[in-house]
């Protein structure tokens, strides 16, 4: 097989055909792993009701690491774009093996991290009955973040070089691998231990070793290492590893702060009890569902105007953000309704019992409100990503949280009124994400020369 875009066709048009023909191969991609892990959450809800609820807390827990290297690749897929909007097809060798140095030093300073500095923090804000056993997860959990990392950088590139539509083979692979090893390994099948909620932990660092191998095998087989010379040599390249990191390190603050909140956010909701630990897991599962548009047109958004920023297109850059954003919008809805139509039907899949489900329902409602506020939000937010100025992102960042947390504590900690309630933090945190990420497009502090 060849790769169909060539080095010549690089470049972005401003037309719908090019939003989708990026956006939905990233859509399939992410909603694989959603569906994946909602299957995850189903096996541990058929577990118990308390590994359900742990379950939420060390996957916020791990997000906090996996969205580090989240931001590092969406600082490597700006500098792909920008490179590919300019023509300069010929620095992706550097640039991919700058990053796979810069991805594994972090990935294991987290570990390292994780088995001896988490203990000390999580015993002290965890509760006492669950510690033990989230602790035990996280350990095991931990040792997939440098494929997870190599698998992200892997993808960022095929969307960086419009090679999209090969994203799904990869996370494919990696959901079939972690749904059938759950399966034997949280259940003792074929053979296999039964570990429980430990698991779910050596399945998933499984499958992201197996959605690593894929997403390079693709790049190999599909012709676009050779098209690129990738992977020819690992020498440190002092301008390309300082561009990246230049561009890196706002993103990856901005996704640490911004997911440590979070955690924070399940550590108050522990306190609230099992039910609310468990219905709160689901949310997070919600989010991944209803989300994978916002999330696949957010990446399309910093695509394409990184991309053009390249062409020294600058004058199309708003156009394009409100034509992704209205892309968003709609196709969350849609999401958003089928979850709004059939709640009993989606809550029942986690065997939880009528009480669940109907303790459930109202914070579903408000949940979908604060996801419609996210759809537009995140394209505006990911626009500024695309320009390059991530310090910016960082400033937004911690203002919505700082707004974000003085709400959160207030109705969870003063003034508890119900767990729904508690989760309409969601529309501070992105009314404030987008009325400053709005503010900074339109004001033309991004270009290279503000009119």
């Amino acid at each position: 097989m060849e790769s169909t875009a060539s080095i010549n066709e690089l470049k972005v048009e401003v037309n719908n055909r090019q939003v989708l023909s990026i956006a939905l191969p990233i859509t399939l991609a992410i909603l694989v792993p959603q569906i994946n892990l909602l299957i995850n959450s189903i096996f541990l809800g058929h577990v118990s009701n308390e590994a359900l609820g742990n379950a939420g807390i060390t996957g916020v827990f791990y997000l906090i690491f996996a969205v580090a290297g989240h931001g590092l690749n969406n600082a490597m897929q700006t500098v792909f774009s920008k490179y590919a909007g300019s023509g300069k097809s010929e620095h992706f060798k550097s640039i991919l093996s700058q990053g796979i140095r810069i991805s594994l030093q972090l990935s294991f300073f987290f570990i390292l991290f994780t088995w001896v500095v988490s203990p000390l923090i999580l015993k002290q804000v965890a509760n006492a009955s669950t510690y033990p056993a989230e602790m035990s997860f996280l350990k095991i959990r931990i040792l997939g973040l440098p494929f997870l990392y190599l698998f992200q950088m892997g993808n960022a590139f095929l969307v960086s070089s419009l090679n999209s539509r090969y994203l799904i083979i990869g996370f494919l692979c990696e959901a079939l691998v972690n749904i059938l090893f759950d399966y034997f390994l949280i259940f003792g099948k074929a053979g296999f231990p039964m570990m429980g909620f430990n698991g779910a932990a050596v399945a998933s660092v499984i499958a992201e070793f197996t959605g690593l191998i894929v997403v390079f095998g693709v790049i190999a087989l599909t012709g676009i290492k050779k098209k690129y010379h990738l992977l020819k040599g690992f020498k440190f390249d002092p301008i390309i590893n300082k561009e990246i990191i230049k561009v890196a390190i706002p993103l990856v603050l901005q996704y640490l702060i911004s997911v440590t909140t979070w955690l924070v956010f399940f550590l108050l909701i522990e306190t609230r009890g099992t039910m609310a630990k468990a219905i709160s897991n689901t949310m997070r599962n919600v989010f991944g569902l209803a989300g994978v548009f916002v999330w696949a047109f957010a990446g399309t958004s910093n695509t394409m105007v990184s991309n053009l920023i390249g062409q020294n297109r600058e004058d199309m850059v708003l156009p394009i953000i409100r034509k992704i954003s209205y892309w968003s919008i709609g196709l969350c809805l849609f999401m958003v309704a089928i979850l709004n139509l059939f709640p009993i039907i989606f809550f029942r899949l986690f065997g939880q019992g009528e009480v669940f489900v109907q303790e459930g329902i109202p914070v579903i409602r408000v949940v979908s409100l604060g996801i419609m506020f996210m759809s537009i939000a995140n394209i505006w937010l990911n626009g500024v990503t695309g320009t390059g100025k991530t310090k910016a992102n960082l400033l937004i960042e911690i203002i919505a949280i700082t707004l974000y947390l003085c709400y959160t504590f207030y109705f969870m900690k003063y003034h508890y009124i119900s767990l729904a309630i508690a989760w309409s933090n969601e529309f501070v945190y992105w009314t404030v994400i987008f009325a400053m990420s709005f503010w900074y497009m339109k004001s033309n502090k991004w270009k290279s020369v503000p009119r």
